[in-house]
């Protein structure tokens, strides 16, 4: 009996030990970078109710409306979800063809690469899913879907992020009143990027508060981004924050805050087709507005397409309104020692080129503390470096107010 309860005590030794090393083996595989990226992944990607592998090699998700990221936010939790704006701004200005179109008569245009294998049924929302590469390619699981502070202000430019490298922008821009949104109609390019940590994007910013940490910023555009995408497409982007990209926000759905009712359009995804240049040109037309009824602040994507809103406790200063709207381009500069990248804005050509050459903006309008669409008023324009990306504005009836802008970066004038 001695002997059997002694090897019972044994046994069941071996089996504690056996349990404390698989918990230990448990313990350092969740603490494991591998461990780190399987969390993550489970963490951004929601159970799909529907698939779809686009041909660019995405993988959009059809998740149910209320298991997006958004309802991971505490203050979400409990939300109900508003399926429309209550008011939408007045006086758009009337774009003579589609917000995507093409010279070429009777072409139908696709808005997404991922619309060629299929469409998200009604009640779900199209989410790029993000891959292990994805995470792989982030400088930290921390910051993936992060950028650092990025805004143009045009009002005080320092040298030495010229000389150092850094973020370079060809924009325009209204400050000095009170903005309740803005809108326009943005050409499409796939402009090339000289190193995987560099981009280029065409976009809006709506802004809040200084150019210090408290900055409150929604951005909405088109972007190729190796870094974060792992190729080269022109792709359809948002971003927000409300400190000054410290810890809050982030690209498309890659957190939670903005919340998307809309089962046909994916933030991040591809972009098609796109402008050739002396040839076929399209565009996508923006509109960012904040609801004068519940105070959100909502996203349309051309005519049709009213893709969610961001909710305004998300924010300090735009929980009222923003302070200064900026249209236009921008690129990371990483090369060294005052060199510059040959990465390109917008076309790739600087604005003296024209229409079907250089990129541009047109229909540009903000929204006015009656929920009036109108034209800007003294609009600026601001680059700091014109020999590598310029920027040029004009009015006409048929445009409105518009800008042509970009440029080739690297060049003889821009070594």
């Amino acid at each position: 009996m001695a002997r059997a309860r002694g090897g019972g005590l044994a046994a069941w030794a071996v089996a504690v030990a056996a349990a404390w090393v698989l918990w230990a083996a448990a313990v350092a595989g969740a603490r494991s970078p591998a461990g780190r990226v399987h969390r993550h992944l489970k963490r951004l990607n929601k159970p799909a109710v529907k698939s779809i592998e686009s041909p660019d090699g995405d993988i959009i998700d059809c998740v149910h409306i209320s298991h997006q990221p958004a309802f991971d936010h505490p203050l979400l939790k409990n939300h109900t979800i508003q399926f429309r704006p209550a008011y939408h701004p007045e006086g758009l200005y009337d774009d003579a063809k589609s917000s995507i179109r093409s010279n070429n008569a009777g072409e139908k245009p696709m808005l997404q690469m991922w619309h060629r294998n299929g469409r998200c049924p009604e009640g779900t929302v199209p989410i790029r899913r993000t891959k292990k590469d994805d995470l792989l390619r982030a400088s930290s699981m921390r910051r993936y879907g992060r950028k650092r502070h990025t805004v143009p202000n045009p009002l005080s430019v320092d040298p030495n992020m010229l000389s150092e490298g850094g973020h370079q922008h060809a924009i325009a821009y209204v400050e000095g009143d009170k903005y309740y949104g803005a809108k326009a109609t943005i050409n499409v390019w796939e402009p090339k990027i000289q190193q995987a940590n560099e981009f280029s994007l065409s976009q809006l910013w709506i802004l809040g508060g200084s150019f210090g940490e408290d900055l409150n910023s929604i951005e909405v555009g088109w972007q190729v981004s190796p870094d974060l995408y792992g190729d080269n497409n022109t792709r359809l982007f948002t971003y927000w924050t409300s400190d000054a990209y410290q810890a809050t926000g982030c690209y498309n759905m890659l957190c939670s805050g903005f919340i998307q009712i809309n089962n046909e359009i994916a933030m991040g995804a591809s972009i098609f087709p796109i402008s050739n240049y002396a040839g076929s040109q399209y565009d996508i037309s923006i509109l960012i507005w904040k609801d004068p009824k519940e105070g959100n602040w909502w996203m349309q994507f051309g005519k049709e397409y009213v893709l969610g809103y961001w909710p305004s406790f998300l924010f300090s200063y735009l929980a009222d309104s923003a302070s200064m709207i900026e249209w236009g381009g921008e690129v990371v500069n990483s090369e060294p020692d005052g060199t510059h990248t040959s990465t390109q804005m917008g076309s790739g050509h600087f604005p003296e080129e024209g229409f079907g050459k250089a990129s541009y903006f047109k229909n540009i309008q903000v929204v006015d503390s009656g929920n009036q669409l109108s034209a800007p008023k003294g609009m600026g324009t601001f680059t700091e470096q014109s020999n590598c990306y310029d920027v040029q504005n004009g009015n006409n009836g048929d445009w409105g107010t518009y800008f042509y802008y970009g440029g080739p970066g690297k060049n003889s004038n821009c070594p």
